[in-house]
């Protein structure tokens, strides 16, 4: 009886403290976009990375794949998603309630910092290469991302800037991965796949002898794509940077960053702001365009006001922050 006793208590005290252990735990899913771009990388990056140094205060991370920009909006808030990987255009027509977004304004979206430049592939199989330029996709088979997805969203929003339309292509929907496979096929002329430098998919299809190139964007398509949606620069790809291309790509790009809800905790915001910047060297050596992070670009291209989390850090750190950037509760 003695030893049931003992036993009885001892499965009870476990559970007692495997129950208040999971209540400090504080659990954070960073949304990302398809496994093949850059998105995926970064976010499961910053989920190691929190998860490891962040352990001892309850905190674990983890990085999901979804559609992209435009599902993690929804996840955002729908709060399936704590934090997410936004494109630039997306998040600032969601904050302002344009584009896409127009009348239906998400008021409570926070930024917290911008990442590396999301850089425009616009990939074509050579056989249907003209001009060089993306103009070339006219009339062609063209993935232009998956449905719901920022790709999509970024990729009509060029097209637009051209004077194209899905109606001047056979477009797919498909992600970065599945492109590259469909034109390896024969399937598919080509597709667009923004991304930070190098895209997975990219560097393989390069590597794998797919008979295609990077369409380069002209300095006046670019002034034209900017008329109507001005969040993309000019973004030169070095030569050697993919396998076989010794040739600059001259290309466009626009900035990612990291997003969240106004509601997330300050403190915590906070914590995980001063995390991640102090250990930006373990997210270089996640994915090489990490590597255009620091305190110097931590506001680059960024048009939706900061999270007060991450206000405070930089604010601490002497950052310049714009008075747009100011969180409107503060």
């Amino acid at each position: 009886m003695k030893k049931r006793l003992l036993l009885l208590l001892f499965v009870c005290s476990f559970i007692m403290l495997a129950s208040c252990n999971n209540k400090d735990y504080q659990y954070f899913s960073i949304a990302t976009a398809s496994t093949g771009g850059t998105y995926y990388p970064i976010g499961v990056g910053m989920g190691n990375l929190w998860t490891e140094e962040l352990m001892d205060q309850g905190i674990r991370a983890t990085g999901q794949s979804s559609a992209g920009s435009v599902e993690n909006i929804d996840l955002l808030q729908k709060g399936e998603a704590q934090l997410a990987i936004l494109q630039g255009l997306i998040g600032d027509q969601a904050f302002n309630g344009t584009g896409i977004y127009e009348g239906r304004v998400y008021e409570d979206l926070r930024s917290i910092t911008f990442l590396w430049p999301n850089v425009e592939h616009f990939v074509l199989q050579n056989s249907q290469i003209e001009t060089g330029t993306i103009a070339d996709i006219e009339g062609k088979s063209f993935s232009v991302g998956p449905q719901a997805s920022g790709t999509e969203q970024s990729t009509l929003a060029i097209m637009r800037g051209i004077d194209l339309t899905t109606a001047d292509i056979q477009p797919e929907y498909l992600g970065y991965d599945d492109t590259i496979s469909a034109m390896r096929d024969g399937r598919l002329h080509g597709g667009s796949l923004p991304a930070g430098v190098p895209v997975t998919a990219i560097t393989d299809m390069y590597a794998s002898g797919v008979r295609a190139d990077v369409l380069d964007v002209s300095d006046e398509q670019l002034e034209s794509i900017n008329q109507s949606a001005n969040v993309f620069f000019r973004y030169i790809i070095p030569a050697g940077t993919y396998p076989r291309k010794e040739e600059d790509i001259h290309t466009i790009a626009q900035s990612n960053f990291l997003a969240t809800d106004k509601e997330q905790d300050e403190e915590m915001v906070y914590l995980l702001t001063k995390t991640l910047y102090e250990n930006l060297d373990f997210m270089y050596e996640v994915h090489s365009s990490a590597r255009e992070m620091s305190l110097d670009t931590a506001l680059n291209g960024v048009s939706v006001p900061l999270h007060p989390g991450a206000y405070k850090y930089y604010q601490e750190q002497g950052v310049d922050i714009p008075d747009e950037l100011r969180p409107p509760e503060l």
